[in-house]
């Protein structure tokens, strides 16, 4: 509303007209009155305002796919059930103002029901649900247990599909390991243009704690959900199922950085550890060891002492390169063409003041397999060169580098078809990285594309569980979709598939993989459906293009695809 008060407005009396309006008259409900940029609304059935709550924030991300991410618009929903008081066309009352109250401890996306709506619905809608404990809530005499609603399972379109699914948001128990989540530190520079440095600083204190094999590490994407909001550290925990959260701040000024951190037992709140470090950015690397070294140390009753190791990423020779990957890497991370785009003028930079930045050309080599994937003619032949040649010259460079392995691994796999290579890259990650995320998601991938389904779901169940609520999880159902089709067990398969599609509408191979386990199971119309819907994602697609969407895939599962989708008449037999 502060940049742009009329854009906002319209936009949202857009989404109240297309979406969110008809959501609520399809269950039954009725608009009390609106308050700017809220509503509240009145159902007779209970079950009817949980299932239009789930509806209207599973239809959200679609909707924001194509705006930039300060244009995003989120809404929180809090539901309670209770007596009320009408008057004058409007309701009043507790039960009025505690579904007010949890709307407003809400998460953005999110909807926050009472213990009473819980205890109503549960059984009778689709969809799981986290305890959030007894809350205080504002102006309300007693606290009020609250639970959050997981979004992850979407309604089948088919009603054969009955197979069981995992629930990426359900609440889990505590491993037997120490566990942690690193939030995302505090910029305390005063310059927004220092975000990204503070953002880079956790990203690589959470590698470092992931090489240690004794320690269960949440991946950064979960833990960055949190960023910008005022947090409570036990529903933190219970969200993520953790024991452990690190919180922090960055403050930088000219040459000089404070870094700051505290560890937090978040069942009793208790504070283990706290500390600062002060220093010039020329000792970064050595203040990033220093708080994974004493963050470690506070854990070390549960380690049994084990010996502290330091990370082994070798830092670049120039700074300022480290700056300009710091810079890319959520270009790099978006996983779309336009975006690899973006970063490669800043990672060729990198490269430009240190040749020999490993990290640098690994991520260089991923953003042009991001390009190759959709690419054509010369343009295509330039990508998978360019790929090819920074992905070789990374593991020259640095061989013992988990994310170094993954990125260029990956990259080989699906640009040359060099099997071998990206196998034994993304073997070596997983074994230096156990709890590195993005080294599972690639993994599991390969695993699934090579003939090695069941290691590949157990690839891609882990990374579930160690990023719970990482926005990138649709690899894992992607993997899942695969390794299903492989299988031959078409109905799971076509449940990951729209998994990966409800977390990623803008993904092209969830729909692609949608397709293939739709012809296994011999759902001609659906397969039909998801085709259409891919369409109106790839600008003049057809279903001849589809034989070129599947072409970076090797060479003996791409065939098996291809005949799906030829023996339900999707695809030309001559087409391959």
């Amino acid at each position: 509303m502060g940049s742009d008060e009329e854009g906002t407005l319209a936009a949202l009396k857009a989404l109240r007209q297309s979406h969110i309006d008809p959501k609520i008259a399809e269950h039954r409900g009725r608009i009390v009155k609106t308050t700017g940029d809220g509503a509240l609304v009145e159902f007779a059935s209970t079950v009817d305002a949980v299932r239009c709550a789930i509806d209207i924030q599973r239809g959200m991300p679609a909707r924001n796919a194509d705006r930039p991410p300060d244009k995003k618009i989120e809404f929180r929903i809090g539901i309670n059930v209770g007596d009320i008081i009408v008057e004058d066309n409007d309701i009043f009352g507790d039960g009025v103002n505690i579904a007010a109250r949890l709307e407003s401890i809400c998460q953005a996306g999110g909807i926050c029901i009472s213990d009473v709506v819980q205890q109503q619905v549960n059984g009778r809608v689709e969809a799981a649900f986290v305890d959030l404990g007894e809350k205080n809530l504002k102006n309300i005499a007693r606290p009020v247990r609250a639970y959050s609603v997981a979004l992850g399972e979407a309604k089948p379109q088919a009603a054969t599909l009955t197979a069981a699914a995992l629930s990426a948001s359900a609440a889990f128990a505590l491993p037997d390991r120490p566990s942690i989540a690193v939030l995302p530190f505090n910029n305390m520079s005063g310059d927004p243009e220092q975000e990204y440095f503070a953002d880079g600083m956790v990203e690589d204190i959470i590698t470092a704690l992931s090489r240690f094999k004794e320690l269960f590490v949440i991946a950064r994407n979960s833990s960055f959900v949190y960023k910008g909001n005022a947090v409570d550290i036990q529903q933190v925990a219970r969200e993520l199922g953790v024991r452990y959260v690190l919180e922090g701040s960055v403050r930088k000024a000219g040459n000089r950085v404070r870094i700051s951190g505290q560890l937090i037992d978040a069942a009793t709140r208790a504070h283990l550890w706290a500390d600062k470090f002060d220093g010039s950015l020329e000792d970064v690397f050595e203040l990033q060891d220093g708080i994974t070294e004493s963050v470690v140390g506070a854990l070390a009753p549960s380690l049994h002492k084990a010996e502290l190791e330091r990370a082994r990423r070798k830092p670049p020779a120039n700074l300022d390169a480290y700056d300009y990957v710091l810079r890319a890497i959520p270009h790099v991370f978006a996983n779309t063409p336009a975006e690899a785009r973006q970063g490669i003028p800043l990672l060729m930079e990198a490269l430009r003041l240190d040749p020999d930045y490993a990290y640098a050309h690994a991520l260089l080599s991923a953003a042009h397999a991001q390009i190759f994937r959709s690419a054509a003619g010369q343009e295509r032949a330039d990508t998978q060169k360019k790929a090819e040649e920074h992905a070789r010259r990374a593991l020259v460079l640095d061989s013992d580098d988990g994310k170094v392995l993954t990125y260029a691994g990956w990259s080989l796999l699906i640009t040359v078809h060099d099997i071998a290579g990206g196998r034994a890259a993304l073997d070596k990650a997983t074994q230096l990285n156990p709890n590195l995320a993005v080294a599972l998601a690639y993994h599991g991938l390969a695993l699934a594309l090579t003939g090695e389904p069941q290691a590949a779901i157990t690839d891609a169940t882990k990374l579930l569980r160690l990023s719970p609520i990482d926005p990138s999880r649709f690899l894992a159902w992607q993997t899942i979709a695969i390794a299903r089709i492989d299988l031959n067990e078409y109905d799971e398969a076509a449940i990951a598939a729209r998994k990966t599609i409800d977390m990623n509408p803008r993904f092209p191979m969830g729909y692609a993989w949608a397709i293939v386990a739709e012809c296994g199971r011999g759902e001609k119309a659906q397969a039909e459906l998801q085709l259409q819907q891919l369409g109106e994602i790839i600008p003049n697609f057809t279903a001849r293009a589809l034989t070129d969407l599947f072409s970076i895939f090797p060479p003996a599962f791409r065939k098996k695809s291809l005949d799906l989708m030829r023996g339900q008449g999707l695809i030309a037999v001559h087409d391959s």
